[in-house]
């Protein structure tokens, strides 16, 4: 019996990451061949993990379904003579809130998962293996889909915040902390497999520790990290601006392989409408702790997201917002508009803010940001910078100073002119400075 061919694709953000890179560890270890490429048409199954979060992740997650259905059917009837048929799997998050709905819809699905059942779909399709094993815990064992020299560290799963205008505790549940000695464990493994950058993400990082051990753990997770995996950079991401773990900042001062990078949803800075949000923090909270940021790491790179047409955001609270920006000046930031999300607080106060102004407002925003972006990083021109390598392009080899994050912030170009190893670290002195990558010339 020939091995079997699954192709995982997953939409969403990096936690849907690594949960289908541990699904593909275990397929693999059950002697199945294991892809993560959305252009490849010859497996046996395809398992695409869907995102639920907001309104226009659902309509991709829909779209790549349908997308994947008629791939499907394509695929069955070229292979109508020999008897191979292909099979779809949904799971994820979509799955978990609208299961029923799509189910009527998508009779060409064979099964359903939602983000509870990780364990039940990994069983189904190990037993359909070539070389079927026995049951290891869930993740115990990971393919990475990301390039190997980085890889996402999920520190625990689901969340406790109860922000108006968000779906995740609906899907995922409450928060759900990791042993910190599991954690460091995996990091170890992953860097002696050659991961140079872990990437350290939850629904909230901040809230680490809070369940399991009875108060926040994540600046001691930081120190063992930085001290006992061998990571040559570590980085943070999704933290959150309530009750913040000072002592993260402190180990990130004090080590540094920690990336001098913060990544911190604020979503806006009005008082009435931070506590419309049920975000826990108001204005003056909000500049006190990016105050402090500065103040102790006078180096660090903040990224944030930001929400606009919020139910009932005036024009005044989003020139508020704006003015914000431009006080702050972050190193990197994005922003979305509002959508009604069912079974959230938010959804009983409508939708009264218009989509062309949602949009207006975002475009608005970003292009301050842009003429931000522009500046700041005309101020690294002629500066000499340690990067990480993360694939080549053509004439130029594309890095990533420690300030920016893979998929999502700026880039380093360099000209190809002597061999690089991809997933290495190089010297470089920027050159040229554009709204959103730098160009720079290889230091010997």
């Amino acid at each position: 019996m020939a091995a079997l061919k699954i192709n995982i694709i997953t939409l969403g953000c990096s936690k849907n990451t690594v949960d289908s890179e541990n699904i593909g560890g275990h397929l693999v270890s059950a002697g199945c061949q294991v892809y993560f490429d959305r252009q490849r048409n010859d497996c046996d199954i395809v398992i695409l993990n869907t995102c639920g979060f907001i309104g226009d992740a659902k309509e991709e997650s829909v779209n790549m379904l349908l997308q994947q259905i008629a791939c499907l059917e394509s695929f069955n009837r070229r292979h109508k003579s020999d008897g191979r048929r292909r099979h779809l799997i949904a799971v994820g998050c979509l799955v978990e809130r609208y299961r029923h709905e799509l189910q009527e819809e998508m009779p060409q699905v064979s099964a359903w998962y939602g983000v509870h059942q990780w364990d039940e779909l990994v069983a189904a399709i190990r037993s359909l293996a070539a070389e079927p094993t026995a049951a290891q815990p869930f993740t115990s064992q990971r393919s990475l889909s990301t390039p190997s020299h980085y890889a996402y560290l999920k520190i625990s799963e689901g969340c406790n915040r109860s922000c108006s205008y968000c779906a995740i505790p609906l899907i995922r549940g409450k928060h759900q902390s990791r042993p910190i000695e599991e954690i460091v464990d995996e990091a170890c493994r992953l860097v002696s497999q050659g991961v140079k950058e872990l990437i350290v993400i939850a629904q909230d990082t901040t809230y680490y520790g809070l369940d399991l051990y009875g108060r926040r753990c994540l600046g001691d997770l930081l120190n063992l990290l930085a001290t006992r995996s061998g990571a040559e950079w570590i980085r943070l991401h999704y933290t959150y601006p309530a009750s913040f773990p000072l002592d993260a900042i402190e180990a990130m001062r004090q080590h540094p392989n920690i990336c001098n990078y913060i990544d911190i949803p604020l979503q806006h800075i009005n008082t009435r409408l931070l506590h419309s949000m049920q975000r826990g923090v108001d204005r003056a909270e909000t500049l006190r702790l990016l105050q402090h940021f500065r103040q102790s790491l006078p180096d660090v790179s903040i990224r944030t997201t930001l929400i606009v047409g919020y139910p009932g955001e005036t024009e005044a609270e989003f020139e508020e917002l704006k003015q914000f920006v431009a006080d702050a000046q972050f190193d990197r930031m994005g922003c979305f508009a509002y959508s009604p999300e069912e079974g959230t607080p938010a959804q009983t106060l409508g939708d009264p803010v218009p989509e062309e102004v949602k949009q207006q407002r975002i475009d608005e925003l970003m292009a301050l940001q842009q003429s931000i972006s522009l500046q700041k990083n005309e101020a690294k021109v002629g500066r000499t910078f340690r990067v990480l390598v993360d694939r080549r392009e053509g004439d130029y080899y594309i890095a990533r100073t420690e300030y920016d994050s893979p998929d999502i912030d700026d880039e380093v170009l360099i000209p190809v002119t002597k061999r690089i190893p991809i997933g290495s670290f190089c010297r470089v002195c920027i050159t040229q400075a554009l709204e959103h990558d730098l160009m720079a010339r290889l230091v010997e």
